[in-house]
């Protein structure tokens, strides 16, 4: 992830920064005291729980139940500072976390605020080496888990302190925190954990790669500590002199097999020996030991060139026991659940320059492909690839919801419903200034959309 990566798109240049976009967003809002809500009258919600990044620990996006269409506003909440990650649904309550390290448990039916946590100042962007979120606070989406009834969420503060919190999800409770700063001889101000959090197997995984400008001595890693807040917090880095950073905003994802996986950005090797970096590594619980490894045969002009597989977290087939990742360069990989190094992909496909997360359905993966300014549907056999259906001037993380898709664009800051078998657009209706890899939930009957100001929810 270095610098900035030009990416030719159909209606001219599209600059994408090395782990964002392009253009500084800035997250300061309005004040929640003074933001009107404005409630859903005589809607009656059936919840069920969306704990993590779209929705499951293999990040597949999918819920059986559409909302209702048309859509209209149901309420909208400012709390203050920019959303970037995923709220979660735990009961009827919505959890939102800002990025001046507040988090809030809503009503998820009218917005109203439940309960509130600070977890500490942020950090000012004026004390870091680069980066394009100001202040820095919680941007990575947290994670629910049922058996402790604990959300996790990673708060950084001033002085580049990275803190994961146990919140207890009823009250917003604090329940203990870990520091998460365990490399030694690296930079914290110049790592930023804009991943998603995933809770797995009694573990919290918790990935870090650089800042906007991939600024600085930093390296991708991720961490395994106990739901418990006990016991050792384990880690693997990317044995990489600098870089290779793992920022995906889906984070860490659970494979079928139990293992975690995760993709991480370019290193710094050019010429040499691989460095293990521009991967997608295969890791087990709770020790994360690295199981396997793919890299692309590409990967010395992908370390040069900015061209890495870390903007996008791998997609996870279980039926056809396969995973999909694709990255910066455009190209689109098909794996085994267990890889066996450089160049060991199972089929390539050239037409995405994937960043963020995508949806599965059966045998059909939904990528976010920002360069190409589409939501493509990409059609997965054991052995092949193939483009289905694309839906174009679209930017965003699709979810599946029964036979829509919906899609937060950044572009225009709509709210995007598309049909399921062929993309064609059902509706578009506006949600606000949305963040640099948007994304949204589909509960209840309701859409929530985080926006750079709070919290924007559409009913049926």
């Amino acid at each position: 992830m270095r610098r900035l990566l030009s990416v030719i798109v159909p209606v001219g240049s599209l600059l994408v920064a090395a782990c964002s976009s392009a253009a500084p967003a800035s997250s300061s809002g309005t004040d929640p005291a003074t933001q009107a809500s404005r409630p859903a009258t005589g809607v009656a919600a059936s919840f069920t729980t969306w704990g993590t990044y779209h929705r499951t620990p293999g990040r597949s996006g999918r819920t059986a139940t559409a909302a209702g269409t048309p859509l209209h506003q149901a309420w909208s909440k400012g709390l203050g500072q920019a959303v970037y990650g995923e709220p979660l649904v735990v009961g009827t309550t919505l959890i939102a976390a800002t990025e001046g390290n507040k988090v809030y448990g809503l009503n998820a039916t009218t917005g109203k605020v439940r309960w509130k946590k600070g977890l500490g100042r942020p950090q000012p962007m004026s004390g870091l080496p680069c980066g394009d979120i100001d202040p820095l606070g919680i941007t990575g989406t947290p994670a629910y888990d049922a058996r402790t009834g604990s959300v996790f969420v990673v708060a950084e503060t001033q002085g580049g302190h990275h803190t994961l919190w146990a919140l207890a999800a009823g009250t917003g409770h604090k329940r203990w925190h870990r520091p998460l700063d365990v490399l030694p001889h690296r930079n914290r101000k110049a790592e930023q954990e804009r991943s998603a959090v995933l809770v797995a197997h009694g573990r919290v995984m918790v990935s870090f790669g650089g800042l906007a400008g991939d600024c600085d001595n930093y390296v991708g890693y991720v961490t395994s500590t106990s739901t418990t807040g006990k016991g050792r917090t384990f880690h693997y880095a990317v044995p990489t002199q600098r870089e290779g950073g793992m920022w995906a905003p889906p984070g860490p994802v659970l494979g079928r097999n139990g293992h975690v996986y995760v993709a991480s950005g370019n290193g710094a090797e050019l010429h040499g020996r691989f460095d293990k970096s521009d991967s997608v590594a295969e890791l087990n619980l709770p020790r994360l030991h690295r199981q396997s490894l793919f890299a692309p045969a590409t990967w010395r002009d992908d370390n040069l060139r900015d061209l890495d597989l870390g903007s996008m977290s791998p997609a996870m087939l279980p039926g056809l026991k396969r995973i999909v990742i694709a990255g910066k360069r455009g190209t689109a990989y098909l794996l085994h659940e267990h890889s066996h190094g450089v160049g060991s992909a199972i089929t390539r496909l050239d037409g995405c320059h994937a960043f963020a997360g995508s949806a599965v359905v059966g045998h059909v993966v939904l990528m976010p492909c920002l360069g190409e300014n589409q939501v493509r549907a990409l059609h997965v056999g054991k052995r092949h690839l193939r483009w289905t259906w694309s839906a174009d001037a679209l930017y965003g993380s699709p979810v599946v919801a029964g036979s829509r898709v919906y899609v937060a664009d950044r572009n225009t800051g709509d709210l995007v419903v598309l049909r399921l078998a062929d993309g064609s657009l059902v509706q578009r209706i506006h949600a606000g200034s949305l963040t640099h890899f948007p994304s949204e939930v589909v509960d209840g009957g309701f859409v929530f959309v985080p926006t750079l100001t709070g919290i924007t929810a559409f009913h049926g």
